[in-house]
């Protein structure tokens, strides 16, 4: 897979794929990340990318022309499944939709700022808007990253044990069930003795209604 991210901020970006699980996908050629800074497609002496918005009012917003030209390149290089931008106001993310997405071969992100961008971008050349919930960030980067990473994850080969990503949280529907980890007694507090069985079929219930049981309690909305 390749993740093409377009920001005016690439900087904000560099950290969240140099660690850990992604870090080692980019080091497996699993998964290629290429940053673009807007201002390299803008032109002028000032490298502009946003202006004043007609009509009046706050806040500044990203121009067509420079996403418009990065856009227009990138696609000239290959074919894309998806040109989304990340924005408070797009479908919200959730795991299925990571799924889906994780089926792609190449994405493009548009990492929003400011007041945003012009609405013909979004009339035009964007193919997919997606929200990572309710709530409004300084910019579309962080949300890039999150995107990114719910995705990477689930490309085979990314997780040691590929299983895992089947049993995560809203993959059946259900929040995951509660875990533990050695000793199996600390300070008086015990770990389940289904769990300390041996017994698949037994644990495998137990997981089941304990995951029933906190998706009803935490978010009867998704049952």
């Amino acid at each position: 897979m390749r993740i093409d991210i377009i920001t005016v901020l690439p900087e904000l970006l560099k950290s969240p794929f140099e660690a850990s699980i992604l870090k080692r996908a980019i080091d497996k050629g699993l998964v290629e990340i290429q940053l673009h800074n807007l201002r390299d497609y803008a032109t002028g002496n000032y490298k502009q990318v946003d202006d004043y918005q007609f009509g009046g009012g706050a806040g500044m917003v990203l121009m067509i022309a420079p996403i418009d030209k990065c856009i227009s390149q990138l696609k000239k290089e290959r074919a894309y499944d998806e040109i989304i931008y990340l924005t408070p106001d797009g479908e919200t993310l959730n795991q299925g939709m990571a799924n889906q997405l994780s089926l792609h071969q190449n994405l493009i992100l548009l990492c929003g700022h400011y007041k945003g961008v012009d609405q013909r971008v979004r009339d035009t050349i964007i193919t997919k808007e997606i929200s990572i919930g309710d709530y409004v960030l300084s910019g579309g980067e962080l949300a890039a990253a999150v995107l990114a990473d719910s995705v990477i994850r689930l490309l085979p080969g990314v997780l040691n044990d590929e299983t895992s990503a089947l049993t995560d949280t809203f993959q059946d529907n259900l929040l995951a069930p509660p875990v533990y980890t050695r000793p199996s007694e600390y300070m008086g507090m015990k770990v389940p003795e289904v769990l300390l069985t041996g017994n698949t079929k037994k644990i495998e219930e137990w997981r089941e209604n304990e995951a029933l049981v906190r998706t009803k309690k935490n978010r009867p909305d998704i049952l």
